[in-house]
């Protein structure tokens, strides 16, 4: 009888530090906790944060976008385990979470479910796969006690 494993192997890279605080950046701890919410049985993955350059260069060599991107996603495996890499872009990630009014954690935390189900096979090429997929992180997200990304910031009535 054949099993799988739900072990998940995580590495965290943190290549970034000359340019954003340690403190500043979730622990592993933090996004173990992410990864696993996400994952579907047992994977073998590394996490690496990069500064802007390193970011940009692997988004334009391997997409064809010459900008630094607030993660990528390179599968490897999909079965019977996950294998793969995520790459998060600090700078990005905390520009983006200001813009948009999140907390950081928060943003960190639906980037890596983010990676992680495109890890699985997931992706946003069309409406379709885009609306599953993004129900798909709501319900993972809601279960962190995290709100719906997807959400638009409410508007203050001014009095």
């Amino acid at each position: 009888m054949k099993t799988t494993s739900t072990r998940l192997d995580l590495s965290v890279q943190y290549a970034c530090l000359s340019v954003c605080p340690r403190e500043d950046l979730p622990r592993r701890a933090d996004f173990l906790h992410w990864a696993r919410a996400a994952l579907t049985g047992g994977g073998s993955i590394t996490i690496r944060l990069v500064e802007s350059a390193e970011g940009q260069a692997l988004n334009r060599d391997y997409r064809g976008k010459d900008y630094a991107t607030n993660v990528l996603s390179f599968p490897y495996e999909y079965e019977p385990r996950t294998v793969g890499d995520l790459v998060l872009c600090p700078a990005v990630v905390a520009r983006e979470a200001a813009e948009q009014g999140k907390t950081l954690a928060a943003h960190y935390a639906h980037l890596t479910v983010h990676g992680i189900l495109h890890l699985q096979g997931w992706d946003h090429e069309d409406d379709a796969s885009a609306e599953a997929m993004e129900e798909e992180e709501r319900q993972i997200l809601a279960r962190l006690g995290i709100s719906d990304p997807y959400a638009l910031p409410c508007a203050t009535a001014a009095l």
